[in-house]
């Protein structure tokens, strides 16, 4: 099985201003534990030589990820390096009108490993789409994050989908769960 690592939507105002001035705080404190992770999970896979797909979401204007301002860039921590694929997207779906499935078939790639941002939309939707497209998929269940919607805390929306997305799986293609410190490369 021939493994990447699939980023998403780890830009610098990915979360900014989602929530009340109470909750900020936490949502942004989740979100620098979630980088930290993913970019610890991005230098071990870059030393075994597992490919990084970074995914930047270009939003339209008056949108806090507009295609090309300060918020639009990506985090320093995940910074594209020699070697790293970024792909731009404009919807939910990281596959949707890019050349995603084609560069990881380019690559040989049937496993993702899969992080980022938003849980309830960007990466549920991709990692959905993965199984559906033929891909295995590792979801890092403590490296993905939201804000709060409504009554629901971000801390609920993780834990919900990371319940609900266990096990998901298209013929043979499966969603698993793992904790960012037991993935190996």
């Amino acid at each position: 099985m021939s493994s990447a690592l699939l980023l998403i939507d780890l830009q610098n105002s990915i979360l900014t201003g989602l929530g009340t001035p109470e909750r900020q705080p936490d949502i942004d404190a989740a979100l620098e534990a979630v980088v930290a992770k993913l970019a610890a999970l991005k230098h071990k896979a870059r030393a075994a030589g597992i490919p990084a797909f970074i995914v930047q979401h270009d939003g339209s204007p008056g949108h806090r990820l507009v295609k090309r301002s300060e918020g639009w860039q990506l985090r320093r921590e995940i910074a594209p390096e020699a070697g790293d694929v970024v792909v731009h997207k404009t919807s939910c779906d990281s596959f949707f009108e890019t050349d995603l499935e084609a560069r990881l078939q380019a690559r040989g790639v049937t496993h993702l490993i899969v992080g980022g941002c938003m849980t309830q939309f960007c990466v549920d939707t991709t990692v959905r789409r993965a199984v559906s497209l033929g891909f295995d998929v590792t979801l890092v269940s403590d490296g993905h994050t939201t804000a709060d919607m409504g009554k629901l805390t971000f801390e609920d929306i993780v834990t919900h989908h990371n319940m609900l997305l266990d096990g998901f799986d298209a013929g043979p293609h499966e969603i698993k769960l793992a904790v960012s410190s037991e993935i190996l490369f």
